[in-house]
């Protein structure tokens, strides 16, 4: 897991939720290459690293957002949010943005239901 690149808290407990800051697809030397689905791939490990250190895991999801830089991505980040989720579906939006932190092409958060 890559330390958080702002003034936030990577995963909080609200009660019975797991809420869990935007991920990127930082790997260890910083964003990992592959465009949308190599950085895809990363931030939904590195969210399910967070979601590990809780007890939780990407079953656990109910509520995902997805921000792309490029939304002709669309069908691409599908394709791997579908292989890292499996076939579980949590509810999810998926918005387009002008630019994300560090010149990222995809952003991921995520609301997990896990009663204490």
């Amino acid at each position: 897991m890559s330390a958080p690149v702002g003034p936030y808290t990577p995963i909080v407990r609200a009660g019975d939720f797991l809420v869990v800051s935007g991920q990127l697809g930082l790997g260890e030397s910083g964003l990992v290459v592959g465009g949308v689905a190599g950085q895809l791939r990363q931030a939904m490990t590195n969210l399910s690293a967070l979601l590990m250190t809780a007890g939780a895991s990407l079953s656990d999801v109910v509520k995902t957002t997805v921000f792309l830089v490029d939304m002709e991505q669309y069908s691409t980040m599908n394709e791997v949010y579908c292989d890292m989720f499996g076939d579980h579906r949590p509810a999810r939006s998926a918005v387009a943005v002008a630019a994300l932190p560090l010149g990222a092409d995809v952003e991921i958060e995520a609301w997990c239901y896990k009663p204490e």
